[in-house]
Parts: C-alpha cells; structure tokens; sequence
C-alpha cells in the first residue's frame, strides 16, 4: 500500500477509472462521479491553489458540511503540498478567525453563504487571507470565488507544476491538521503525516475487512479525525465507493440507499436510531411485540454466545428470518459488515440494544493524536462495552496512576506551534499520555474508566472544554460558580452557584422577592432573569458549546462538602454523583 495519500489516490484514479467513487443528490435524485472525473476534479483544484500563490507547508482552511467539494478541496490541497485544516460549521465567526489566524490560511474553502458570512465578519483580521472559494453556493460578490471559477483557473497551470509538488512530498510530511480543544479551551493542530494516515488505514481495513468499491456513508464533521479517516482517507486510499447524506435528517434515506458495507455512527446517531425503532415497535400488534421480544432475547443471548465463542442458541436463524434480517433490511445495513462507534463512550443500554437484533456495534478508542485509532474491535473479536483489543504495531501501556499511554506509528507529529504542549503530551521515549484512566481485562480488551483531563465528549463526539463555557456562564452577575455538564450526553446543561451578596441585587431587576440563594433557587422570576442572561451568553458560543438546561443549587459547592479539592478546584465526578438526581432532571425528557 502506498504510504504517501496522492499516490494511493491516483492509483485508485488510474485502476478504478470509471467505477462510481463519490455519489450524491441533485434535485432529489442520486448521481455519481467516476474516479476519472474525481481525480480531474482534484488535479484542478490542486493547480488552482498554485495559481493562487499556495506554496508546499502552507495551510488552507476548509468548513462546510461532508460533500463532493470538501473531498476535492481537501485532497487537492495535500497534492499541491499544502495542508488542509478543517473547521467546525457550528463554530462562531470569532472561532474561525482563530483557527484560520493560526494556521496562517492563505486560502479558506466555506460551504455556502451562511460560512461565507462568518469569514466576512472577521476578515479584516486575517492579513495572511488571499482567497475565499465557495464550494456549494454562488458567491454574491467580488470578495469570493465560485466553485467553477477555481476549477478554471486551474486549467491555467501546467500538470507539470503540480506533478512537480507531488513528487517532491515525503511520507513523513505533515498533511492535515486536525484542531482539538485542550483543557484551558483553546484548540491545539494535530499535525498528521501522510504516513500515520495510511497505516492507520491499512491495519483497520485488515481487521473490519474494508475493501476497494465497498459503500461508505459520510454525514459527520469532516473536521473530525474519525470522519476524515473513516470516509475521506479511506475513500483516497482504498478506494471505496462514499455516499453523501445531504444533512443529518436524511442519514436514514442514505444508508437505505447506498446499503453501505461499513458505517460509522457516534453514540447520539445510535440512539437516535434505537428511539425511532422503539418508537416504531410500540405501535405494532401485541402478536408482533411478543415475537420482537422473543427474537432480542434470543438475539441478546447470541450476541454474548459469539463473544465467549459459544455457540448460538439453536432458535437463533429462526428469530433472524423472522426479525433480524427485516430489521437490517430495513435500516439499510442488509449487506454492513461492520457497524463502528466512537468518539464518545456509548451506554451499554444502547449497545445491547442493537446486540439483540443481531447488530454488534464495534467500539474503537482514540483521539486526534493517535491517527482515531489505538485499540479496536472487530466483527470476530469484540466485547460489549469494551473499547477493543490494541491494534498491531501499537504498543500500550497503563502507567502507576492508571493513565492510558500509548506508542507506535500512528503517533502524531505534535501540535503546531506548541512545542511545549507537544513536548507535554509525548515524553521521551515517545509514549503518548493521553490523559486517559483505563485497564485491560483478561482478554486484553481495553476499559477506560475515567479521564484525567477535564474534557467533555458529547453524545455527538463533540469536545468541549468546560471551563470555556463556565468563564462565559460565570459572568452572569448573580452565579458564583457554574459547572457544566455534557459528558455522552445529547446537549450541555449546568450547575450554578449563587452569590449571597448579590441576591437580593439582582432579585430586585428580577422584580423577585428572593432575599437567599435558597429563595432565589425557588423563584420562578429569578429562574427567568438567569435565563435570559444565559440566552446573551450561547450567543457567543458555537452551537455545540450552548447550555440548553441548568439547575441552581441551594447551597454553594465548598471543599466541606467534598465538591472542591483544597485549591478550589472542582471535583466533576463528586459533583456530578452527589447532584446526580438534579443533572437526570435537566435531561429527562
């Protein structure tokens, strides 16, 4: 397998020429694009970002929903010697100026005119900004380029001056950056080589079994390491065959559609799927519930048989005519091979779910600085509620206070322009700490148990660093303290702290007659006037960082109480057991 991303691509361009290789919608329909007229898409676009004046180590910027043209923008990018950096579409204006100031982007590709907006708004910030190209929309002024208008202009170029960038690149060059918050909540680039990339890529395909033309849905952010490597990198070095879903809502009608082989679904995707299943299952006949009911139990009984290589329950191919192979059917996985979760701890409740009607969901566990991928499961070796077994050529160790540490190719090139963040991050003797609690059990699958960095994953693999949103939430006059909550949950939510001296203050703006922080917790004009204060708050945040619920507690959090430790800082887990009643609360339905 090539070991550098342009020459795999350009394989699959040259052997799989006319084989469909990205499909997508136009007016309701679905259409394709060969690898032919991928690969002239790329090698236009590629030339274009030499005209533009993009030298070799340069970074170019890239935010937008997954599509046909964040494919092209990306590869041709790494083809012209450049470096693409993805951003979050729900980030603020403010947070893409910061990674596009950053990276010093001489060239920012936005998907339409909403992204377009955003980079408007910050551009006189942005010295090192030359061009923007609008992917999917028509741009309404002379401030940007069109799609079109970029592929023209690279038919300026000569194939020589772009043969020329792809020849001189090195395996070990960096060619993507991967933006992760870190615990103080300001994103760190995770610079990725083309060779961590590809032989990430080679080891999970031998063990999920990915091959050349096999179907891919792509939904999730692009920005994100999973996705990249999952659709966009194993689309250019495999060459599989990836299907566009237009927006969230019709993932269901995609994976119908493309009845992909392979598919990757954070934990919110899964129980979102598993509600409108259950959803769906409780208005059948009271003949077909007890026939479901049977069938998952059979099927949560097999499930657990092919972990312990036992044998099925002799009733098993009965309750999958009957039920499992209608259920996949119907979900579009008839021909799925593997079904894959991470980027967040998924419950258990979910896992078994999709278990019992015959659908094991594989977990992996990793992070931007391993490539997405240090241990995984496979469709042969897997257990439920384990994040999978090491993968070969990895080497991982548990140090004295539990911390996950881990070594091997996949290993990140540091973090741009940090070099004492990367120096903090990988020792030397090249061991990733990756901030990580976790054990292996007897079978050598990997449990993580808990995190020593304070960063919250959300059911939809989002990372937020708490303390960014509670600075923001603290400001609020009245709250003392404000712990955010969010961790494998579908939103955030919050604890807050009153300030006894400043109750009665703010209760008389509320036009409240609270005069304690026990009175104020009660008062529903209170509760209004905060939020309000914390609606002005989201309006600074990205989408993914908004607080949708919060709770106000009597009392405040004190090391007394065992909620602080004795330089003030608070203790998330304590907090979250001892309030636990009030967090179920902000999430209850």
């Amino acid at each position: 397998m090539p070991t550098r991303i342009t020459d795999a691509f350009l394989r699959n361009v040259e052997t799989r020429s006319s084989a469909p290789a990205l499909h997508f919608t136009r007016s309701g329909q679905w259409e394709s694009l060969s690898w032919r007229e991928y690969g002239e898409q790329v090698r236009l676009a590629a030339k274009a970002l030499i005209a533009l004046g993009v030298v070799p180590g340069e970074h170019v910027a890239i935010i937008g929903f997954s599509c046909v043209q964040w494919f092209v923008a990306d590869l041709a990018a790494i083809a012209a010697g450049a470096i693409p950096a993805g951003i979050y579409t729900t980030n603020t204006p403010e947070q893409c100026q910061f990674v596009a100031h950053h990276c010093s982007a001489r060239v920012v590709f936005v998907e339409n005119d909403e992204q377009l907006a955003k980079f408007r708004e910050v551009r006189h910030r942005l010295p090192r900004l030359e061009t923007i190209v609008v992917m999917r929309e028509a741009a309404h002024a002379g401030d940007a380029l069109s799609w079109s208008a970029l592929l023209e202009l690279g038919r300026t170029v000569d194939d020589g001056a772009l043969d020329s960038r792809i020849g001189a690149q090195h395996q070990d060059d960096v060619c993507t950056l991967i933006y992760t918050s870190g615990t103080t909540g300001v994103p760190k680039a995770v610079m990725l080589s083309h060779a961590n990339i590809t032989w990430v890529i080679e080891q999970a395909s031998q063990i999920v079994e990915m091959h050349a033309g096999d179907h891919v849905v792509s939904y999730l952010a692009l920005s994100h390491v999973a996705e990249q490597l999952f659709s966009l990198h194993s689309n250019a070095v495999l060459g599989t065959s990836i299907w566009f879903a237009d927006s969230l809502e019709t993932v269901a009608d995609a994976l119908r559609a493309a009845r992909p082989q392979h598919f990757l679904g954070v934990p919110r995707v899964w129980e979102k799927m598993q509600a409108k299943m259950e959803a769906a299952g409780a208005k059948n006949s009271p003949l077909k519930k007890r026939v479901v009911a049977w069938a998952r139990r059979i099927g949560l009984r097999g499930g657990y048989a092919d972990q312990a290589g036992r044998r099925r329950p002799l009733l098993y191919p009965l309750a999958n005519r009957l039920v499992f192979s209608k259920v996949r059917k119907t979900l579009g996985f008839d021909r799925a091979r593997s079904l894959v979760t991470g980027a967040a701890p998924i419950s258990k409740r979910t896992l078994e779910f999709f278990l019992s009607l015959g659908l094991p969901i594989l977990e992996a566990y990793g992070m931007s600085e391993t490539t997405a991928l240090a241990t995984v499961c496979s469709p042969k070796r897997y257990r439920t509620g384990k994040a999978g077994y090491v993968l070969p050529g990895t080497e991982i160790r548990i140090a004295d206070d539990g911390e996950i540490c881990i070594r091997g190719p996949q290993i990140f090139k540091g973090y741009l322009g940090d070099p004492v963040a990367t120096a903090a991050a990988i020792d030397s003797e090249g061991w990733l700490h990756t901030g990580d609690v976790g054990e292996f059990d007897d079978g050598g699958f990997l449990q993580i148990t808990d995190r020593k960095k304070e960063l919250i994953i959300t059911a939809g693999g989002e990372n937020i660093a708490p303390q960014l949103v509670e600075s923001q939430l603290k400001s609020i006059a009245a709250i003392s303290q404000a712990v955010v909550i969010g961790d494998r949950r579908r939103y955030l939510s919050a604890l807050f702290t009153l300030d006894p001296e400043k109750v009665v203050a703010v209760a008389l703006l509320a036009n409240s007659t609270a005069r304690t922080p026990e009175e104020a917790a009660a008062c529903p004009k209170f509760i209004a006037l905060l939020q309000r204060e914390v609606d002005r708050v989201n309006q600074r945040l990205a989408r993914v960082q908004t607080v949708k619920r919060f709770a106000v507690l009597a009392n405040e959090l004190s090391i007394e109480g065992g909620e602080l430790t004795p330089t003030m800082k608070v203790k998330r887990k304590v907090v979250s057991e001892k309030y636990s009643s009030v967090i179920e609360g902000m999430y209850a339905d």
